[in-house]
């Protein structure tokens, strides 16, 4: 009798993950022969707070990495936001080893201020696994995103409206040289909860999933219910439907964006106003996002708004003033000439 089914799927959906990272670590080295003889086995990294999505994914890990000849490791961050987290890190790093993962790290970070305590949290657990990345040489790090988590992110980008990038979500590889994946974007994560009973695996509830102080957990348990309610059960899956279509569509835009802004540029580099006129107006914005960016202004600050600006000095232009954008960067028109530099 095989495994349950609920296992079974969080177990395929890393073997997938891990088949790919494999092909690519074999493909990577060939230009490197002497790396070929004795290269060791590349090293996967699970990230996991202990909650039932990451350790349903550390323990699927766990059982296929040795299958194909992977290692397996993890690393736990202790945001230290609330009392005991020390403790917690600690029970985590416990349940990891007994898995079999190694080596397992526990990372303590201090979250900063910076765009909110969802923001802020995130940035710091970010840099704090690229650094336990890097220190071990993993090839990648795992993490425990779910369908569910998928259309909680495309709602919040729709309610940003910033555009379909936002509603494309989190892609399933991302990051520096493709270093994170996530396996159970295809899943919910009802099935990831049940891998972890069936296998007797102790979880960890995150309070802080179920305070209303956070912008996510309300739109978890107050928003999504509210529109299964009105609009039936497959809203969940509809949302991350949206989100493969909108990266798709996104992608698409943006290599447009890349092949068009050669064209409208004069000889001497300056971006031409009838040119960029002439495009669509979701390639001509992407176009003016690209140069602004060039420029020095900062992405994470750049907003839909900004870019709109900007763009009524190509499409409405009533010999309005400079636009100020973020990192200091001024854009003007100037004799059918659009100039974004800082200024």
């Amino acid at each position: 009798m095989g495994p349950h089914p609920a296992v079974a799927a969080i177990r395929l959906a890393v073997r997938r993950v891990l088949h790919d990272l494999l092909t690519e670590h074999h493909r990577a080295p060939a230009a490197v022969p002497h790396a070929l003889p004795h290269e060791p086995p590349p090293l996967v990294l699970v990230a996991c707070s202990g909650g039932a999505d990451s350790m349903a994914l550390a323990s699927a890990l766990a059982f296929e990495a040795p299958k194909l000849g992977v290692r397996a490791g993890g690393v736990t961050v202790d945001h230290g936001l609330q009392t005991g987290s020390d403790t917690r890190a600690a029970e985590v790093v416990q349940r990891l080893r007994e898995l079999g993962l190694d080596p397992v790290d526990s990372v303590a970070v201090t979250v900063g201020r910076t765009g909110g305590p969802e923001a802020a949290a995130r940035d710091a657990r970010y840099a704090a696994l690229d650094t336990a990345a890097e220190r071990h040489g993993a090839a990648a790090v795992l993490l425990g995103h779910t369908r569910d988590d998928q259309a909680e992110t495309v709602l919040l980008g729709l309610a940003r409206g910033s555009g379909i990038r936002s509603l494309s979500g989190m892609a399933a590889v991302s990051g520096a040289g493709g270093r994170y994946r996530r396996p159970f974007l295809g899943l919910d994560r009802q099935t990831a909860r049940k891998a972890c009973m069936v296998q007797s695996l102790p979880v960890w509830d995150d309070p802080h999933n179920a305070d209303p102080a956070y912008t996510r957990s309300r739109l978890r348990h107050e928003g999504l219910p509210a529109l299964e309610k009105a609009l039936g059960k497959g809203v969940v899956e509809a949302l991350a439907r949206t989100a493969r279509l909108s990266r798709d569509d996104a992608d698409a835009l943006d290599s447009w964006a890349g092949q068009a802004e050669a064209t409208v540029r004069d000889a001497t580099g300056q971006l031409e106003c009838a040119k960029l006129y002439a495009l669509p107006p979701a390639v001509r914005r992407r176009v003016l996002r690209r140069a602004a960016i060039a420029a020095g202004a900062p992405a994470g600050s750049l907003f839909a708004r900004h870019i709109e600006e900007v763009d009524r000095l190509i499409t409405g232009w009533r010999g309005q003033g400079a636009i100020n954008l973020p990192g200091k960067v001024v854009a003007r028109r100037q004799g059918g000439r659009l100039v974004i530099r800082q200024g």
